[in-house]
């Protein structure tokens, strides 16, 4: 039987840098001009790291991650900009299902499909879902999050009473800072909660891989003109702690 390895990906730093400062009998090791960190977070063998921006980079680094590591299951961590109306900043959505909605090899395949998997939604691990959802219930019950965010922090974000979602993910190399960017997805695709750059590429090799995974989003901000306004301060104040406490609540 193998041993459960967990390998934990964000986009950017500041995405994993606290889930790094978790790790007890930590080592580096440089691959590719990336730094792959292995230790331990409550006995459980971890990897981290962080792809960089754009579906090519974290599907170069999960599969890094799948051969040279021998990660078991996967758990991707970052932000994402909301599509669906009823996501608000602060909100966390889980992706049910990714797709990548700038693929399309029309008319030699339908529009969205992965050519030769004939696939165009890759579904996450159930039992990895199950066990996220309730990592970021905790996050969100009570008053958890006043005790590990300040409260000016949540005010400047107008977090109050975040929220879980569930469904579809949609990712693309393009950074949605129009609202007429996030209008032409939702049209597209009408069942879309959020917008990201590498969920759906991670959510491919991890299929070919036969690898369980999920894909976990805190909404930075609402996909439109507004999209870039402190948004480093977000991740750094906000999903970087987010991130720091669903990881504690997964692995205990």
């Amino acid at each position: 039987m193998k041993n459960r390895i967990i390998g934990i990906m964000g986009a950017i730093p500041q995405e994993i840098d606290g889930v790094v400062h978790l790790l007890s009998n930590k080592k580096e090791h440089k691959i590719g001009n990336r730094i792959y960190y292995t230790g331990e977070i409550n006995n459980q063998q971890i990897v981290v790291v962080f792809s960089r921006v754009g579906k090519v980079a974290a599907a170069t680094t999960v599969s890094t991650l799948i051969i040279k590591f021998n990660i078991t299951e996967l758990v991707f961590t970052g932000v994402a900009g909301a599509i669906h109306p009823s996501l608000k900043i602060g909100d966390i959505v889980l992706g049910r299902t990714l797709i990548q909605y700038d693929m399309s090899a029309e008319p030699l395949f339908p529009k969205f499909e992965i050519p030769l998997l004939k696939k165009s939604y890759f579904d996450s691990d159930q039992s990895l879902l199950d066990i996220s959802s309730n990592a970021i219930k905790t996050l969100l019950e009570d008053n958890y999050l006043h005790h590990v965010i300040d409260e000016s922090d949540l005010n400047k974000f107008d977090i109050h009473s975040p929220k879980l979602h569930i469904g579809l993910i949609a990712s693309g190399d393009l950074f949605f800072s129009t609202t007429k960017q996030k209008e032409n997805l939702q049209n597209m695709l009408p069942d879309v909660l959020c917008v990201e750059m590498e969920g759906a590429a991670v959510a491919q090799v991890c299929y070919e891989f036969d690898l369980p995974f999920t894909v976990i989003r805190t909404i930075s901000d609402e996909a439109d003109e507004e999209a870039t306004i402190d948004f480093t301060k977000f991740i750094e104040k906000i999903s970087n702690v987010y991130s720091i406490e669903i990881i504690k609540n997964i692995i205990k």
